[in-house]
């Protein structure tokens, strides 16, 4: 057999069991040996599965827990020795180290090991992420991104009488917080051995710092950032024929990635990566208003520029579109590490002078730890662009803990303020957008999706619908087709999967209407008194269900006393893994759209 239906060609068996005492900080032969042989085989079990996801197209991140794995053998080495001592959970602050309890659930036997070849597949229960109570043998969630070291912090104050254990990254800080620290080289197992042996002696809270060359023994990825992510399949390949594995071409090889089956209608099937736009589009604003403060003169229009305009970053320029920003206007690039709550404030700090502008970026999941931060910018009337991507959940195989979706957050100011939360449909419409309101007073909130989007079209035709004819207006909804039996009201990623209801609901003679609302905050007063005396309004999007858009028109429509059938479809479970299937597991594919517009239809129809 091959691909996923293989038997798992490793035998994880071979890991053996050893004890050992901090007491005894020297290993003895047998120790070492043993150690460097679990070492070993549970990197090329990481390997090999990690690569699985590679092959299917879905990410894996296997860099981080094939370097950890010695700090694991020795950690469960200790535990095993003196198990009263311990918390028997290895903690881990990255998330994308997932491999690792993925592997751990399969040693102690919660999963079968021919399971991890399932990998961040759909539905396999094995997301990029670990989650408490999805995946059998999983003892934690480990949040997004640095959520776990205060959270350990609390369990060690649970429980005094054991020493907890939690995997971190490389830390400056550490010391300045008060902890012992002792550095080694993470490679030589005597020297980790000896560092984890004295801070596990010592009374306190302690750490040691691993030093290592990322992905250690593979030699494609060895030493550099692309071992952060996951192996490429031929890397894997050479790297386990090269450990005297045979054949293991016809598992990697096998697997294939699932594509989305569905032909959508409305839309072209050429698709843009709206979070790249944002960037591409930022610059067109950047080049023109260089040419204008410098009158051609383009040293001094990028001096200009630098003045007006800070561009910073929170570590994800690749995932966020600022990648080319930093590219091609260095000079008004900040990089900056993870620390999005004052990356924000320093871009709203820039801001706070009337002609002066700050561009702030990071994933929509993050939304959630800015919300004091977005307060005070606020009320310190500062200038401010965010963009949020990888909102919503499609393609997010990181799963429930990165989904962007409880973005009307952002929207937390008084009744007397007025900021802008933008969600254009494609890459067309948000490039428009970008160049409407880039110069914008206030804050404004750009959001898009981790997956591409196709462009819609307009109705009956193959021309772009947001093509060089189309302006953006901010606060103007958008008729993308009338009808009179009713509307659906939808916006970003969600757009074209709910146009694609519309239409095939029209084919059938019932005149459904959809509405494209790409500001979300803000009442477009004409619009909703139009479809609010309509049979039925049907709000349509990836957001949460409990908080997003859709909580919020039942009322406005009531507000104005209009009392249209009403209905709302969000997100509204925890997430399936893989890509795209992420939308129909949350029931948001155009066949549930559809039968929630019947649905209302019939409704409105028997009341009428």
């Amino acid at each position: 057999m091959s691909g996923t239906q293989s038997e798992f060609p490793i035998d994880l068996k071979q890991y053996k069991k050893i004890s050992l005492d901090p007491s005894k900080p020297q290993l003895t032969d047998d120790q070492r040996a043993t150690l460097k042989a679990n070492i070993q085989l549970l990197r090329d079990v990481i390997v090999l599965f990690t690569a699985t996801g590679a092959a299917r197209w879905v990410s894996g991140h296997t860099g981080g827990a094939y370097d950890t794995v010695p700090e694991v053998c020795i950690l469960l080495s200790l535990i095993e020795g003196s198990p009263d001592k311990y918390k028997d959970i290895l903690f881990d602050e990255a998330g994308h180290r997932v491999a690792t309890q993925y592997l751990l659930a399969a040693l102690e036997g919660s999963l079968p090991a021919e399971h991890l070849l399932h990998y961040r597949e759909a539905n396999s229960k094995l997301p990029g992420h670990p989650e408490l109570g999805l995946t059998p043998g999983v003892k934690f969630s480990s949040g997004r991104l640095g959520h776990i070291w205060p959270f350990v912090n609390g369990i060690a104050m649970a429980n005094r009488e054991k020493t907890i254990f939690c995997l971190g990254s490389d830390s400056k800080t550490l010391e300045g917080h008060g902890l012992k620290v002792v550095t080694v080289d993470g490679e030589d197992i005597d020297a980790l051995w000896g560092g984890i042996a004295s801070i596990v002696s010592y009374s306190g809270p302690a750490a040691v710092i691993s030093k290592r060359k990322m992905a250690p023994g593979i030699a494609e990825i060895e030493g550099s950032p692309h071992g952060h992510d996951v192996i490429p399949v031929k890397a894997a390949i050479e790297y386990l024929e090269g450990r005297g594995y045979p054949n293991f071409g016809e598992i990697l090889l096998n697997i294939k990635p699932v594509p989305q089956p569905y032909l959508y209608i409305g839309c072209t099937k050429e698709v843009g990566a709206n979070r790249v736009v944002f960037g591409e589009a930022v610059n067109g604003v950047l080049d023109r208003l260089g040419k204008e403060e410098a009158a051609c003169s383009t040293r001094l229009g990028k001096e200009e520029a630098a003045k007006k305009v800070m561009v910073i970053d929170s570590d994800l320029e690749g995932s966020t579109g600022l990648k080319v920003i930093h590219q091609k206007h260095p000079e008004v690039f900040v990089p900056s590490g993870i620390m999005e709550r004052g990356n924000f404030s320093a871009a709203a700090g820039f801001g706070f002078d009337a002609d002066k502008f700050g561009v702030f970026s990071t994933f929509s999941a993050f939304l959630e730890m800015l919300v004091s931060e977005i307060t005070m910018a606020r009320l310190n009337n500062c200038n401010v662009l965010s963009h949020f991507s990888h909102a919503g959940v499609d393609e997010m195989a990181d799963n429930t803990c990165h989904f962007g979706i409880n973005n009307m957050f952002a929207d937390n100011g008084l009744s007397d303020v007025e900021s802008f939360l933008y969600f254009p449909a494609d890459a067309l419409q948000m490039t428009a957008m970008i160049e409407r309101v880039f110069f914008e007073r206030g804050l404004r909130f750009v959001f898009s999706t981790r997956s591409k989007v196709p462009y819609i079209l307009k109705p009956d035709s193959q021309t772009k619908f947001f093509g060089d004819d189309y302006k953006f207006v901010p606060g103007k909804d958008e008729i993308i087709v009338d009808g009179k039996a009713g509307y659906v009201v939808s916006f970003g990623d969600m757009l074209h999967r709910s146009y694609d209801a519309v239409l095939r609901c029209r084919q059938t003679g019932l005149d459904v209407g959809l509405i494209n609302k790409p500001t979300l905050n803000i009442v477009d007063e004409q619009m909703i008194m139009k479809i609010g005396q309509s049979p039925f309004v049907l709000v349509v999007e990836s957001f949460n269900q409990k908080t997003g858009l859709g909580s919020r028109y039942g009322t406005w429509l009531l507000e104005r006393q209009l009392t249209p059938k009403f209905g709302y479809m969000g997100t509204t479970k925890e997430g399936s893994g893989g890509l795209w299937e992420q939308i129909p597991h949350q029931n948001l594919d155009p066949q549930a759209i559809i039968v929630k517009i019947k649905a209302l239809a019939q409704a409105a129809a028997v009341s009428h």
